[in-house]
């Protein structure tokens, strides 16, 4: 919502302060995605303001639910005619995440990735990024589905489409917003941003938002490997993220996540394990760095995922080396609304 533009629109009629205030609630904390919704002022200002602008920045095209309705994915048809999908899953604590999209697409191209290998159109604006939380919480509350709580959805990640540090300035103006309490009220350990390893970005956000939490997407603990598969680490490779993570643990003593998605015959070996243990280790404080093994989920491309039992060895093999790791089950995959499954358009 452009809380700029709709302040404006409200001087030029002449209308007192509170009106926004009015509309904030309406929006923020009762989760109204219409003018129309909101009754604290006349139907003719709920007309002119809805001639003017909206409350959403885009509209909803498509929604699918997972057959365990555990998982929801949406298509949002952008105001330049642009897609992104959006995702929010109901966890074993009872409430849900949000899964938010900051680019259209993605510049970084992994090889395993539907939203990599779809290409990159643009970065999203702070209102887009956003908005895509009042579009879930109106979506949850109009369908009353399997709320638990007043705030349904409890914590948010930047693990949708695109790369968050390659969008920074306008992921910034979002966080605030988020953690704004007259506005969304989400608090920052609810909030995590996962990258691929920019490096400037980690320092950026141990800097600027340093409660919130911080994922790595490594995959592979071998140059050759990772440069293969992630083009990424031919600008910054393990050694620069390395280097990235000892200093945001001088700044935070707070643990990282290392996601790893674990592919069938190509990251899933004894070797494999030893060589993520060794490079982990190699990092100062390692012991704030936290492992999850996540079954890749299949794609178009070819890449399949590890079976159960060779995951399990795998982190067997981690703990071994005191390297704490779990097993993250995947949702959403039968909606292709898993990690690395999201694309610019649902497919029929």
């Amino acid at each position: 919502m452009n809380l700029e533009k709709i302040a404006k629109i409200l001087k030029e009629a002449n209308q007192p302060e509170y009106r926004l205030e009015q509309i904030k609630k309406a929006v923020y904390k009762d989760s109204a995605i219409s003018f129309a919704e909101i009754t604290t002022f006349s139907k003719e200002l709920r007309e002119k303001i809805q001639k003017e602008t909206r409350i959403l920045s885009f509209e909803a095209e498509k929604i699918l639910v997972s057959k365990d309705k555990d998982s929801i994915k949406a298509l949002l048809k952008l105001s330049d005619g642009n897609y992104i999908e959006s995702v929010i899953i109901f966890s074993k604590e009872e409430n849900w995440t949000a899964c938010l999209s900051c680019q259209v697409g993605c510049p970084l191209r992994c090889a395993f990735c539907a939203t990599g290998q779809g290409g990159y159109q643009r970065n999203l604006s702070a209102e887009e990024i956003t908005d895509q939380i009042l579009f879930w919480k109106n979506y949850l509350k109009a369908k009353n589905y399997k709320l638990k709580a007043e705030n349904n959805i409890k914590n948010i990640v930047f693990m949708g489409m695109g790369e968050p540090f390659l969008n920074w300035g306008e992921v910034r103006k979002s966080l605030e917003n988020l953690i704004d309490p007259e506005l969304f009220g989400f608090g920052s350990r609810g909030i995590s941003i996962s990258t691929s390893g920019i490096p400037e970005g980690i320092k950026k956000l141990v800097e600027e938002f340093p409660q919130i939490n911080l994922a790595v997407s490594l995959h592979f603990a071998d140059e050759e490997k990772r440069a293969k598969f992630m083009p990424i680490n031919k600008k910054y490779n393990l050694r620069d993220l390395r280097n990235a993570l000892r200093e945001y643990f001088k700044e935070s003593r707070r643990k990282v996540f290392i996601e790893y998605a674990m592919f069938k015959n190509l990251n899933d070996s004894a070797y494999d394990a030893d060589s993520l243990a060794a490079y982990l280790k190699s990092i100062k404080d390692s012991y704030l760095l936290h492992v999850n093994l996540i079954p890749a989920n299949a794609t178009k491309n070819g890449f399949q995922p590890s079976d159960f039992q060779r995951i399990k060895k795998f982190q067997n093999l981690l703990l071994r080396h005191g390297v704490k790791a779990t097993i993250r089950k995947s949702l959403g995959t039968d909606i292709q609304g898993a990690c690395g499954q999201l694309v610019s358009k649902i497919k029929n």
